[in-house]
């Protein structure tokens, strides 16, 4: 089953620095309908206008992911981690036992983030900070791992999550396709971060929401250039 959950159907929230739009319940913004996928408890697409961003605050007991669209995000932490992640970069925070950050635009354009918190296996895990490259360049074309914290993937050379789940990505030039497996039960969200997408035949347009249930196979065709995001959900 594929279920398109339209852009314009998402939360929304204007704070004039930061203009956000919720896939998940979040902050004010509450459907009973749309709480969760499994451990995916939130995917927000935040518009962080320049030299703005999230003063320091703390998370705990939470992997979050984001993935820079445009611009650039700048990170700092009490671990003594600190670094700019560019547009098609990724970054994973382990929140754990506690971290404070912060992040901002220190840019002079607008930056465009998807921020994905991920429930982990259990509470406690030691809080840490990565970055990873999104795939471009010569990865164009193929789907690519991103973060897991699969079983099955607890050998290769990615950034671990402490959660059942992965996160991948892809670019694909127009007409090219990329095929993902689903184990029986397991679940997938998918947003393409641009362009236009034929997904098992359904048509996701740029920043649309994807609920893939039931399927055993995920076809994705990109209809023009197209980028997207893809969490593999129990």
């Amino acid at each position: 089953m594929i279920e398109i959950r339209p852009f314009d159907s998402l939360g929304h929230a204007d704070h004039g620095w930061l203009n956000a739009k919720h896939h998940f319940s979040f902050a004010e913004y509450m459907d009973p309908d749309r709480m969760n996928i499994g451990p995916l408890r939130v995917w927000n697409d935040d518009a962080i206008a320049p030299q703005t961003g999230f003063p320091p605050h703390g998370h705990r007991d939470m992997e979050i992911i984001t993935y820079v669209r445009r611009g650039a995000i700048t990170h700092e932490d009490n671990l003594g981690n600190k670094g700019r992640t560019e547009a098609g970069d990724v970054q994973i925070m382990s929140a754990g036992t506690g971290i404070q950050h912060s992040e901002y635009n220190t840019e002079d354009e607008t930056t465009q983030i998807f921020q994905i918190w991920i429930i982990p296996n259990r509470d406690g895990h030691a809080p840490r900070w990565e970055t990873r490259n999104f795939p471009r360049g010569e990865n164009v074309g193929k789907l690519v791992m991103l973060a897991s914290g699969r079983p099955e993937d607890k050998d290769a050379d990615i950034p671990i999550i402490h959660q059942d789940a992965a996160l991948l990505g892809a670019s694909l030039k127009d007409a090219q396709q990329v095929t993902h497996t689903l184990s029986t039960g397991r679940k997938a969200y998918l947003v393409p971060s641009s362009g236009r997408l034929r997904i098992n035949g359904a048509i996701a347009n740029e920043r649309d929401g994807v609920v893939i249930s039931d399927e055993s196979e995920i076809q994705i065709i990109a209809e023009g250039d197209a980028e997207f995001v893809l969490a593999d959900l129990p």
